[in-house]
């Protein structure tokens, strides 16, 4: 195990060192091109029936991926996003042939040895997680409002009460409540719309998770007001999607979106901060 010294060991994720890793990253290329490769730790003391764990490792260059470097790039949004796109490419690629656990993006360790003895560190508690995860995959649901327009301006209207034709002002404010109410109408569908979705989902869902609601670019001009992932067993997969489409079909106003099957991003615990980073030095420090 060796890394040049102008080059840094990204890992991608955990994964059994198992016949489906190896089958996995023949071929596969991550950031930069590079490929991918493995990098293996011994179990613990009392390592069970479970395989020895893999890092699935590419070296990239020190030069992008060093703490200084990381700072000023991670203000680049082209290049976050063509390494989020790499890194997302190698797990997508390594979950079709095995459980895998996705790491934090521009996880980085100073050479081969030093990601080996991180993972050596963290195995048991990888392997839990690994098993907990097996024959599993994640699904997004995501419930997006359709944007609500101003009722026209047909001109002036008889006033309700007076039958005579109501000011401009006041037109204004009768098409603002109109919208508002509108509106209203819409959020009402999509949270009994959520309360179904949940009632499915809890069916066939081993575990659930609320993230924030997406806003700006991500979601264009709908308004997204529902970002859940779950975690289902394969065996499942395809009747999940199926039921959840089918409860939340006939519903106005709103537009539900089933997503997946993913790698287990929202179901990996957060990586531990790296004890032995590409500086050499303790976080913070």
């Amino acid at each position: 195990m060796t890394t040049s010294d102008d080059a840094l060991t990204y890992v991608y994720a955990a994964a059994p060192l198992e016949t489906g890793l190896q089958d996995a990253l023949s071929g596969l290329r991550g950031i930069y091109g590079s490929p991918v490769l493995f990098v293996t730790a011994p179990p613990g003391a009392d390592p069970g029936p479970s395989p020895p764990l893999a890092f699935a490792t590419s070296h990239v260059p020190r030069r992008d991926f060093n703490e200084s470097a990381l700072k000023n790039h991670f203000e680049d949004l082209e290049w976050l996003e063509d390494v989020a796109r790499a890194h997302h490419d190698v797990v997508q690629a390594l979950s079709t042939h095995t459980t895998v656990l996705p790491l934090r993006m521009a996880t980085v360790y100073q050479d081969d040895d030093r990601a080996v003895q991180a993972l050596a560190e963290q195995h048991d508690a990888f392997a839990e997680r690994l098993a907990q995860l097996a024959a599993h995959t994640e699904f997004g649901v995501k419930i997006y409002l359709a944007p609500t327009a101003a009722p026209p301006d047909t001109g002036p209207a008889a006033d309700a009460d007076t039958g005579a034709a109501t000011n401009p002002g006041k037109a204004y404010l009768q098409r603002r409540r109109a919208q508002h109410n509108a509106q209203e109408a819409v959020y009402g569908q999509a949270q009994q719309a959520a309360g179904i979705v949940g009632a499915v989902a809890s069916r066939y869902a081993s575990h659930h998770v609320r993230h924030p609601a997406q806003s700006g670019a991500l979601t264009g001009p709908a308004e997204n007001v529902l970002n859940d992932a779950y975690l289902v067993p394969e065996a499942y997969a395809e009747e999940f999607r199926a039921a959840v489409e089918e409860a939340v079909g006939a519903f106005d106003g709103i537009r539900v979106e089933v997503t997946g099957p993913w790698a287990p991003y929202s179901f990996a615990m957060p990586p531990a901060e790296p004890r032995h980073p590409a500086t050499g030095e303790e976080p913070g420090s």
